[in-house]
C-alpha cells in the first residue's frame, strides 16, 4: 500500500461538476494503490475540521478537488507542516493551479501529477501570512493574490453572481462595479517604504493571476521570498476600461498610473480623509476582511505536488 491521502472535494466546483470529478479522482488514486480518507463534508467548515483531525490521526498528504477556494482551504491546513498539498483543479478560475503549471479540468492528468510529485517530493513554495491588525491578531494564509481595492469589490460581486460561468462572470461583475468607481484612500507600507495615495487598486501578489486568467502580476514568482505589490493611482472609468484588456496579456504595467513595489512585509491601511475607505480584502478569491492588514511572506512555507518552477513556466 502506498501513502495515505486525505481528500476534500468541493461538490459545487466547475458549475456543479465537482462531485463527479471528485469521485473520479478518488477512484483513480485508489487504483494507484493509495489509501484514501475522504474529508468532504456539507460545508467547508466541517471539511476543514475533519481534515485537521485527519492530520492528527495520520495522513501523508492532502488533495483538494475544486478551484482556488479549495486551494486556499488546503493552504491554511498545510502551511508550515511537513505534509504536501495536491490539487485537482476543477474550479471556475483555477489561477493558482495555472500559475503552478498544473493541469486544468483534467482529472486524469492531475492525478498523474500528484502520483509523480509524491515520488519526486513536489515543489516548495512561499506562502503569505495575513494578520488582522484590529481583531486580536488572527492570521490566515494565501498563496495567490490578495486584492484590496476595485479588484476586491469586483471579487465580492462575482461571488454573489450565479451567471455566467468562468471569466465572463468576472467581466460582468467588473462592469457592475465600474458604475460605482471612486478612488480609495491608501497607506501602504512595503518593507518600511510608505506609499500614501488615492488609488483604484492594490494587489499583493505571490502568484501571477486572479479572476480566471488575469495576469495582474506577470513577473511574480511563488518561490522568490517576495510579493509583487501592484499599485494603481486613481483611474477614470475610461482609463480603467483601457487598461483592463491588457491585464489578460500582462502588459498593463506599462501604464503610467500603475507601479509595482516588491517586498517581504506589506501593511495595508486606510488613509483617513482621502477618498473612500477601501473595500474588504480578498485573497485567493476568498474574503479576508477590512483593512488594516499585515502581509508577510514566509519562504518555503508550503510543499505542493506540482512541477518544478522551470516546467511550470513553460506550461503557463
Amino acid at each position: 500500500m502506498k501513502a495515505t491521502l486525505g481528500v476534500v472535494v468541493n461538490p459545487t466546483a466547475g458549475a456543479g461538476r465537482g462531485q463527479d470529478r471528485g469521485s473520479r479522482a478518488l477512484d483513480l488514486l485508489a487504483r494507484l494503490g493509495y489509501a484514501i480518507v475522504d474529508f468532504s463534508a456539507e460545508d467547508v467548515h466541517r471539511a476543514e475540521a475533519s481534515a485537521r483531525q485527519g492530520m492528527v490521526d495520520g495522513i501523508d498528504a492532502l488533495v483538494v478537488v475544486g478551484g482556488d477556494g479549495m486551494v486556499h482551504l488546503g493552504v491554511n491546513l498545510m502551511a508550515m507542516t511537513n505534509l504536501p498539498l495536491g490539487i485537482v483543479a476543477e474550479g471556475t478560475g483555477n489561477d493558482i493551479s495555472r500559475g503552478l503549471g498544473l493541469p486544468i479540468r483534467d482529472v486524469d492528468a492531475s492525478v498523474a501529477w500528484i502520483d509523480r510529485a509524491l515520488a519526486d517530493g513536489g515543489r516548495v513554495i512561499d506562502a503569505v501570512r495575513v494578520t488582522d491588525l484590529t481583531h486580536h491578531g488572527m492570521a490566515e494564509w494565501y498563496v495567490g493574490v490578495l486584492s484590496a481595492g476595485f479588484d476586491a469589490a469586483v471579487n465580492a460581486t462575482t461571488n454573489r453572481m450565479r451567471w455566467p460561468s468562468g471569466s465572463a462572470r468576472y467581466v460582468r461583475a467588473l462592469l457592475t462595479e465600474l458604475g460605482r468607481l471612486r478612488p480609495f484612500g491608501y497607506r501602504i507600507e512595503v518593507d518600511g517604504q510608505v506609499h500614501e495615495f488615492p488609488g483604484t487598486l492594490v494587489s499583493v501578489a505571490n502568484g501571477v493571476g486572479f479572476g480566471g486568467g488575469m495576469l495582474i502580476a506577470p513577473n511574480a514568482e511563488f518561490d522568490d521570498g517576495l510579493v509583487d505589490v501592484v499599485l494603481a493611482d486613481a483611474l477614470t472609468r475610461r482609463a480603467l476600461l483601457a487598461v483592463f484588456p491588457r491585464v489578460y496579456r500582462g502588459t498593463h504595467l506599462s501604464h503610467p498610473a500603475l507601479s509595482v513595489v516588491r517586498g517581504r512585509v506589506v501593511t495595508l491601511e486606510t488613509l483617513p480623509g482621502v477618498g473612500a475607505p477601501p473595500p474588504a480584502a480578498y485573497a485567493d478569491g476568498e474574503p479576508l476582511g477590512p483593512l488594516p492588514l499585515r502581509c508577510e511572506v514566509v519562504p518555503g512555507a508550503l510543499r505542493v505536488l506540482a512541477p518544478p518552477r522551470a516546467a511550470a513556466g513553460r506550461l503557463r
